[in-house]
């Protein structure tokens, strides 16, 4: 272990550690940066959707070299019931443009080559260690890491926790409390190969460039507050589900068996027919919100990504906030390393109000009362999803049945389901305030 004191050391080589100590390294810093993994990025585990925008503010011409899968030119909802789906997709020509704003990737690949570039820009990058605690002076303030290697402790100007939902670190050293289980979704994924022309086939995609992402809500969550996913790649499909930990923990339903349900399901199973699975991971994703963040920063310590709770769960987005968190924390700690400042709490307001300005906090915030409407509101993946695919079906099908009866027997279904017609009001106004 080097025994040199660091300006910074970074826990974590996943997206925001990645896009911290990158940030930092271009600009002169001397950064050290611990993962526990066999090599970077090992540990981490995502859908997996990649925003180019947040990126391309890191690494500008990252789409030259970067592993990158599809270009998405189409997004499909789906509202699933037992036999049935009803969604809505959105498809456009113009995501052809010159530079793409999704990609499809995989994690094992493109964390390799984020971390290739983040020890290009000068990092010293240290694998297979695990940070055991934080170092404190007399005064509180953290001054650097013990670790599972012998040697002592590393000394640093700062730490920035990057060590994903856990925050193991923050919380054995008293920064941050236990993350609560309604907190926090348990996502398991496949991966199937198939041939690049069967996928292509199957998702009515033009080239071997153009993908497809559907976000499934209803029926695959089982009642519990969850949703799915599916992504198409070069030579892959990625399949998952994910649902909050005190769900799985109440209705004791094991993760595989909710993917195998949504792998079979009629809308699903010929989309993977003939595909070799290769790979099964599971992963912890933050779903609290803008109110579930914990203390972002103290003295001689700050938190970006999944740590912090940035994961905006209504639009699926969370690499693109861990990268930006990342990205600000190495800005705001150049900044105060140039002025001669140290990394107080008070000079982290820093960091603390770029976030304020950012998407990241912009978003959070729009849409922090949606995990609780969520939590308290169950029917929004029971009764309505399969309403919805219940009254299509109804309506769809030509049976000798007069239209209006039909709409009458919908409407019916509707008011039975929810008991009158005042909670199917409710209902729709809690959506409605969630949503401002």
């Amino acid at each position: 272990m080097p025994a040199e004191h660091f300006d910074a050391i970074v826990v974590g080589a996943g997206p925001s550690g990645n896009a911290a100590a990158y940030t930092m390294g271009k600009a002169g810093l001397n950064v050290l940066q611990i993962d526990r993994g066999e090599y970077p990025g090992s540990k981490n585990v995502q859908g997996a959707i990649l925003y180019a925008d947040a990126l391309e503010r890191i690494i500008p011409d990252f789409r030259e070299t970067a592993p990158l899968e599809r270009h998405v030119v189409e997004q499909r909802f789906w509202m699933l019931s037992e036999k049935s789906h009803t969604g809505t997709h959105h498809r456009s020509d113009t995501f052809n443009e010159e530079k793409p704003n999704r990609y499809t990737i995989l994690r094992a690949q493109f964390d390799k080559w984020f971390s290739k570039q983040v020890r290009e820009a000068g990092v010293t990058l240290i694998t297979e260690t695990t940070v055991t605690e934080l170092v404190k002076n007399e005064a509180g303030k953290v001054i650097g890491v013990l670790t599972d290697r012998e040697g002592g402790p590393v000394y640093a100007d700062v730490v920035v926790l990057a060590e994903g939902v856990n925050g193991l670190v923050g919380q054995r050293s008293g920064l941050r409390s236990e993350i609560k289980p309604q907190h926090v979704a348990l996502a398991v994924k496949e991966t199937h190969f198939l041939p690049e022309e069967t996928v292509r086939e199957r998702f009515n995609l033009a080239d071997e460039d153009e993908g497809v992402v559907i976000e499934v809500l209803g029926s695959v969550s089982s009642g519990m507050v969850g949703t799915g996913f599916l992504y198409t790649n070069k030579e892959s499909i990625s399949i998952g589900v994910g649902c909050l930990v005190a769900d799985f923990a109440r209705e004791k339903i094991p993760p595989y068996e909710l993917l195998d349900r949504f792998k079979n399901h009629p809308s699903v199973k010929p989309l993977l027919k003939g595909a070799e699975m290769k790979e099964y991971v599971a992963h912890l994703i933050p779903e609290g919100g803008y109110d579930a963040i914990p203390q972002l920063t103290g003295d001689g310590w700050l938190i970006v990504g999944d740590a912090g709770q940035f994961v905006n769960a209504v639009h699926r987005e969370g690499s693109n906030l861990a990268m930006t968190s990342g990205r600000l924390a190495g800005e705001s700690l150049i900044a105060l390393k140039a002025q001669g400042l140290p990394a107080t709490n008070d000079n982290l307001k820093l960091y603390r109000d770029a976030l304020e300005d950012s998407v990241v906090i912009k978003d959070l915030k729009k849409y922090r009362k949606i995990p609780g409407l969520l939590e308290k509101n169950r029917q929004l993946f029971t009764t309505y999803p399969a309403l919805l695919n219940r009254s299509m079906n109804a309506f769809l099908r030509v049976d000798g049945r007069d239209k209006r009866s039909k709409e009458t027997e919908i409407l019916k279904g509707l008011k039975k389901a929810r008991g009158n017609w005042l909670n199917v009001a409710f209902d729709m106004l809690k959506v409605a305030r969630a949503w401002r």
